[in-house]
């Protein structure tokens, strides 16, 4: 039996082979290491209108195909490493040559521990490989190695709420039945009707299969499943692509009966009795393929149920240059078809208490812990945490903390992280930002640096600039200036010295002077909105360094309205 004692015995040969990029994070310690550790999560779904039938009950069970982050493969260690030359990472075992024997790679535990302890299983502390046999070109052995009868990981749970795109209010509660490893396959380039060519690359990497309970029941559901399990899995670092990179695949089963309490056949799916008579598309690769595949089976079996017809158990497909309908592959295959039995050539996989705890210790946030992290400890909104979490794959999350952290410093450690998180979101997310989407450049870290940011801020919060020098400076930063902040300051004469309220008086009547025809709207025709117009010109005054915004308006109101604003 194949025993992992603990931690430390092997993990010298899962780092070697691993980025083990996790990190705990208790409250109070940065968020650099964990918000690395995440990737960035695909964006929540738009809610929408309903897209539940009056007459007619869909029911959805997925099956999710994830490819593990790992260095080698599942049994042997070629490497799992992206290339562009066809069969160049491939072992022995992988193309089922005679006498080659399958080698388990203890690496691949930390990813898929991982990814079960996201979806809230419950490790089993052993599992039994077996083998599926069908025969295919992809699966050069005539048999797949995964876990059908006793997986390392069962009964988890993944909910959805309007975070995901389910509409206001709305709940849905996922389960998952099990997770369980095995291989991929081979990858299939067919040339012509007659030839067809195979990479065998991708066959024997790690997957792990997430099979969900029938509890979905929506077609924008099931694809907000996918979405949250795809963003889960990226956060804890159990993968490095999804689905529109070909790193995670989806099959799901469809079935609809009347609400009238009657099922068509009573069929039974998980365990769960009553349905209607399933069928299975294969191979979902996209978020809106899987939405428009499943309305389109719903609809496919609704038509054939109306003309008095039965759905047969098969396996259907889908594909972009049909998207309105599936198409039947084969006949449902069964567990008797598959022939599943045990693998003799693998011994059990042992998890031991203490690696399955210490990999749940070690675990980064999840996205939505995320959130909560940046609104309980540096006092953003809940908007602005959530923004800051989705972007740039979370480098601009990083370089927030890095200016907060800054401004710290500055403070000579007497500032807490809530004192200048606000201020430092604002600026990252608002004026950094509004800078970037009016330009044609990608987020990058390096264009102002966060050392530069936090110096501006704090001139800011400290009075030493203006709101409108603060922009200034930013900007000409930005755009290339490679002075310090300082030197920006003082050389351009943008440091605030209170102006009296007679030098206030004295450039808001010469804009006014300026102006005489904004002024007889404002007075005569009650065009106040003109009054933001004089204020710009006021705040773009060779002395604007000085000026307050706030004194500004009071002063140019005060001597337009007089006593009567």
């Amino acid at each position: 039996m194949k025993q992992f004692a603990n931690c430390s015995a092997w993990e010298d040969e899962v780092i070697s082979t691993h980025s083990k990029r996790s990190a705990r994070v208790d409250d109070g310690s940065p968020l650099k290491a964990a918000a690395k550790a995440a990737k960035k999560a695909p964006e929540p779904a738009t809610p929408g209108t309903s897209d539940v039938l009056e007459e007619w009950e869909l029911t959805v069970g997925i099956e999710i195909h994830a490819q593990l982050n790992t260095a080698h493969k599942l049994f042997s260690s070629a490497s799992t490493i992206a290339t562009s030359q066809p069969n160049s990472n491939v072992a022995a075992f992988d193309i089922a040559l005679p006498g080659s024997l399958p080698v388990f790679q203890p690496a691949v535990v930390l990813p898929a521990l991982r990814a079960a302890t996201a979806l809230s299983c419950r490790i089993e502390p052993v599992s039994y490989f077996d083998r599926k046999h069908y025969f295919y070109h992809d699966q050069p052995a005539g048999y797949q190695i995964t876990q059908y009868y006793q997986p390392f990981a069962k009964n988890g749970v993944v909910r959805l709420t309007s975070d995901d795109g389910l509409e206001d209010g709305r709940e849905v509660e996922v389960r998952i039945k099990q997770v369980q490893l095995e291989q991929d396959t081979a990858r299939s380039q067919e040339e012509d009707g007659s030839t067809t060519l195979l990479d065998f690359n991708r066959c024997g990497h790690a997957l792990i299969e997430i099979i969900t309970l029938p509890d979905i029941h929506t077609p924008r559901d099931a694809a907000a499943y996918v979405r949250k399990v795809q963003a889960l899995l990226y956060s804890v670092d159990a993968v490095t692509t999804g689905m529109e990179q070909g790193g995670m695949r989806a099959d799901v089963n469809v079935s609809v009966r009347r609400r009238n309490g009657d099922s068509e056949t009573g069929f039974a799916y998980s365990g769960v009795t009553g349905l209607g008579q399933r069928t299975e598309i294969k191979n979902l690769s996209t978020l809106k393929g899987i939405e428009d595949a499943i309305k389109a089976e719903r609809d496919r079996q609704i038509s054939v149920l109306d003309a008095g017809g039965v759905v047969e158990g098969e396996t259907r497909g889908w594909s972009i240059t049909s998207p309105h309908e599936t198409r039947r592959l084969r006949g449902k295959e069964g567990e008797v078809d598959y022939r599943y039995m045990p693998d003799a050539d693998i011994p059990p996989l042992s998890l031991h208490p203490d690696l399955v705890g210490w990999v749940a210790w070690t675990m980064p946030p999840s996205p939505t812990e995320l959130v909560e992290m940046l609104v309980g400890r540096y006092g953003l909104s809940v908007a602005d945490a959530k923004v800051l979490e989705s972007l740039d794959d979370l480098d601009r999350l990083v370089y927030f903390e890095e200016v907060v952290d800054e401004l710290i410093r500055l403070s000579g450690n007497e500032a807490t992280p809530t004192d200048v998180g606000r201020f430092a979101g604002n600026w990252v997310l608002h004026e950094l930002g509004s800078l970037f989407s009016t330009s044609e450049s990608a987020w990058s870290e390096n264009v102002v640096r966060s050392r530069a940011l936090a110096e501006i801020v704090w001139l800011l919060m400290n009075n030493v600039i203006t709101g409108p020098s603060a922009k200034l400076v930013l900007k000409l930063i930005f755009e290339g200036d490679k002075r310090s902040v300082k030197q920006i300051v003082h050389q351009d004469n943008l440091v605030y010295s209170e102006m009296s309220s007679e030098a206030y008086q004295a450039i808001a009547t010469e804009i006014i002077e300026k102006f005489p025809q904004h002024v007889k709207d404002i007075v005569e025709k009650g065009k106040t909105g003109k009054i933001q117009f004089l204020m710009g010109q006021m705040m773009r005054h060779p002395r604007k360094g000085e000026l307050k915004a706030t004194e500004a308006e009071k002063t140019l109101r005060g001597l337009i309205f007089g006593n009567n604003p």
